[in-house]
């Protein structure tokens, strides 16, 4: 169906894939969507990755757990509960709420108040073809073959809710994008609706941080469908909607995602296969929620993670990690640029020995830093306590 559609090289459909996980004891090779499906339970459904968790997993490239567990279809919000530290990341009922009625507001009357955010002459007149179809396949190349159709009719034409595809680390992760506009000169722009709002033209920088990351995937992935579309160009600016001061009107503002697509195509690149990182897993390890939480902490352990503070607002698992961390006393729990700074001393207990004398070489610059520092917090103690001590 791809070819025929001449929408790209789509990834192929589970049963097409000939990927293949070799285990650690040379015993014979299992298909990789079998060795995922017996990872994440066989009576476990995948569950998907969307833009934002794919942002996440770009930001922290070295964290194997995550990698794997997305790249399974793991639920990771059921297995930080069955483990015992539930987290409480994730958007509440109201915002959910709230933000899918500013949604059907911006997109009423087919669209026409996102048309004109966007500049088009008779919003009226565009084209909203159905990008439904069965399966994330199936949606994939309705809305490849959508793209490529208005594209050669060159005119205004919004796709609401298209399914695009991104492989990431030897898996294909299905994307949905609120919007995807076609303007007539071939250009596209993904559109991103979010309900926080834009007070005097401006927003709150984290969060138009966060989305630009998220819009960035979507970027990518429109990309590679481009790539096979004749006359067909990605747009590097995003079409930011979001309330108008404190009242539920809509207001846009272009964002440039050319950074944060640079960043993530860096760091995708960076991640190792899932395949591979499924083969050096011991036999029979599963992340089955049902399983006894001494041995899903088993599996969990056995697959390296990268924590660090940040994982706290983007990771499900982040609460296990962290417990994880604190127990080995490892540094990373001050912060990625801590333990940049400390660079061989890796926990806390070799950075106070190596600040108070008992370890570590004094020609290391890391060493020679740790124990100025201390000498002038002493300095600065006695100091405090010398009046202290005159006045008794």
């Amino acid at each position: 169906m791809n070819a025929t559609l001449g929408s790209g090289p789509d990834p192929q459909p589970p049963h097409a894939r000939r990927e293949t996980a070799v285990p650690a004891s040379g015993a014979a090779a299992v298909p990789v969507r079998q060795r995922l499906a017996e990872l994440r339970g066989p009576a476990v459904a995948p569950h998907p990755m969307d833009a934002r968790a794919l942002a996440a997993l770009a930001a922290n490239p070295g964290c194997e757990r995550r990698a794997l567990l997305d790249g399974a279809g793991v639920n990771k919000t059921a297995l930080a509960q069955a483990l015992g530290s539930p987290a409480a990341y994730g958007q509440s009922q109201f915002a959910f709420m709230r933000g899918n009625a500013f949604e059907a507001r911006v997109k009423s009357d087919g669209g026409t108040e996102l048309l004109r955010l966007l500049g088009a002459d008779d919003p009226a007149a565009a084209r909203t073809p159905d990008v439904s179809a069965a399966g994330p396949e199936g949606r994939t190349a309705r809305t490849a073959l959508a793209l490529r159709e208005a594209t050669a009719e060159k005119t205004w034409t919004l796709l609401d809710h298209p399914m695009l595809a991104l492989e990431v680390a030897g898996t294909p992760a299905y994307l949905e994008p609120d919007a995807v506009v076609v303007h007539p000169d071939g250009r596209w722009t993904v559109v991103e609706i979010k309900s926080f709002p834009m007070l005097d033209g401006s927003a709150d920088p984290a969060k138009v941080g966060a989305a630009a990351r998220q819009a960035a995937v979507y970027v990518l992935a429109l990309e590679r469908i481009a790539e096979r579309v004749a006359g067909a160009e990605v747009g590097h600016r995003v079409l930011l909607v979001c309330p108008k001061d404190f009242s539920n009107l809509p207001t846009a503002s272009l964002v440039d995602v050319r950074k944060q697509r640079s960043v993530t195509v860096r760091q995708l690149r960076r991640m190792r296969g899932v395949a591979e990182l499924a083969s050096a897993l011991p036999p029979g390890t599963t992340f089955d929620p049902s399983e006894e939480p001494s041995e899903l902490a088993a599996a969990v352990e056995s697959v390296e993670a990268a924590y660090a503070p940040e994982c706290l607002s983007a990771c499900e698992l982040a609460f296990h990690c962290r417990e994880r961390a604190r127990e080995a006393g490892a540094v990373e729990t001050l912060g990625r640029g801590v333990r940049g700074e400390l660079g061989g001393l890796t926990t806390v207990a070799a950075v106070l020995d190596a600040a108070e004398g008992r370890a570590g070489d004094p020609a290391d610059p890391t060493v020679a830093a740790l124990r100025r520092a201390a000498a002038l917090r002493a300095e600065a103690l006695g100091g405090a306590a010398a009046p202290t001590g005159a006045g008794v």
